[in-house]
């Protein structure tokens, strides 16, 4: 067990999916997500840090380059495949850091001056979800205390576009009310050690913990 609570975007969502599969994979590492959707996504995102540090993506991904040609083009300093961590009073921290308590890597980042545009790849279907980019841009203004508004945006490869919003520093506290009362489901699971399992329509074919109940069945 990890000597102090701590969690990222994608341990929230894996909980919210179902407790024990987010135990399983997330903290006692007993099993592996190994989904070809899963696998091809960290290939993209490996090809893109690359690209955007040398400027040439593979011929096959081609498709893509339009997006790394505009991101090395921009102004201002250049941040591939970040690591920050914050406090829970939302202050900077190393990453691997034991008072760490909210961890994000951003895929991309532009810092220039009081202003910063951030770009998270995905290779899903589009969603519209801004809690992920808030917390990447809560982690921005901590480790920047001249940026005063951030840009950030999704960027949905297989559809050729991005959506986002524009954050604010004097204004992104308000957007942490509804995020804290999912980390407190979150934290109160921690502290009871209380993770069962939620069976859904995942169960049947894309869930990699093999010793549940529900493992390889049709629900939902």
């Amino acid at each position: 067990m990890p000597k102090s609570f701590s969690w990222s975007y994608s341990k929230l969502k894996n909980f919210e999916t179902c407790p024990k599969r987010h135990n399983e994979v997330d903290l006692l590492k007993n099993f592996t997500d190994e989904s070809d959707a899963l696998t091809q996504g960290n290939l993209v995102h490996k090809l893109l840090a690359d690209a955007c540090r040398t400027g040439e993506l593979p011929p096959e991904y081609q498709d893509y380059q339009r997006w790394v040609d505009e991101i090395r083009t921009g102004p201002g300093e250049l941040l591939i495949e970040q690591k920050w961590a914050i406090k829970e009073d939302f202050s900077p921290c190393e990453f691997f850091s034991p008072k760490a308590w909210y961890r994000g890597i951003g895929d991309v980042v532009r810092v220039d001056g009081p202003v910063a545009l951030l770009r998270d790849w995905k290779t899903g279907k589009v969603l519209t979800d801004s809690v992920q980019l808030m917390l990447m841009s809560a982690c921005v203004f901590a480790f920047h205390p001249k940026v005063k508004r951030i840009r950030a945006e999704f960027v949905w490869l297989k559809e050729d576009c991005c959506t986002g919003e524009t954050f604010d520093r004097s204004t992104i506290q308000n957007e942490w009310i509804g995020v804290l009362q999912r980390v407190k489901a979150l934290k109160s699971a921690y502290d009871k050690q209380d993770y069962r399992p939620t069976p859904n329509k995942l169960c049947a074919k894309w869930c990699p913990v093999k010793t549940c109940e529900y493992h390889g069945k049709r629900l939902g």
